[in-house]
């Protein structure tokens, strides 16, 4: 089978995720269209600097480049352990979200948000994608442009062409799976 959880098929698909041609992204890096392919077929790596380069222009935090765990080869990219997810995001605002599909080659991207008690999010947040999210447990107050809602387990909400923003002020953690198309991390 043929290995798809790579840091090099995780940026051509954020890549052709935003649109952008290869020389888009070497222009906005800049570095050659040829070092650009290289590192999308895994043949040259990025340093540090590279992969900061590359997260500041897709607006994805640096930590989704680390943590593809090791699996067995009849695993990789078809089945995620619970313990094996990357971890992405900056959890500074109480949100912890981990990748739940196996990388980013689809046509969207699972994700599994736990929202710390007290935790929010005040600026509201707007990107060009489809997204639905299931609450597996807890209370969340979700506002989709400037309408407020409180959201429980067993609940689901859609985001499309709007602005959201969220708070927990509950003394629980809430978790939500969301389903992101395209994919954003």
């Amino acid at each position: 089978m043929t290995e798809t959880n790579t840091l090099g098929k995780d940026l051509r698909a954020l890549r052709k995720s935003r649109k952008m041609t290869l020389e888009d992204l070497a222009a906005r890096l800049g570095r050659s269209v040829g070092w650009i392919s290289q590192v999308e077929r895994d043949i040259s790596t990025p340093t540090m600097s590279d992969l900061e380069a590359i997260g500041a222009v897709f607006a994805v935090p640096l930590s989704l480049f680390f943590g593809n765990a090791d699996a067995p080869d009849t695993e990789k990219g078809r089945i995620v352990r619970d313990k094996a997810r990357r971890v992405i995001g900056e959890h500074a605002d109480g949100l912890i979200e981990t990748l739940i599909s196996p990388d980013l080659t689809d046509d969207f991207e699972v994700i599994h948000s736990t929202f710390q008690p007290g935790a929010s999010r005040p600026a509201p947040t707007s990107r060009p994608t489809q997204e639905v999210v299931w609450m597996v447990s807890g209370t969340l107050d979700i506002w989709l442009d400037d309408a407020c809602f409180t959201v429980r387990a067993g609940d689901s909400f859609r985001i499309r062409d709007q602005s959201y923003r969220w708070a927990n002020p509950y003394p629980d953690p809430a978790v939500a799976v969301w389903v992101i198309a395209p994919p954003v991390y």
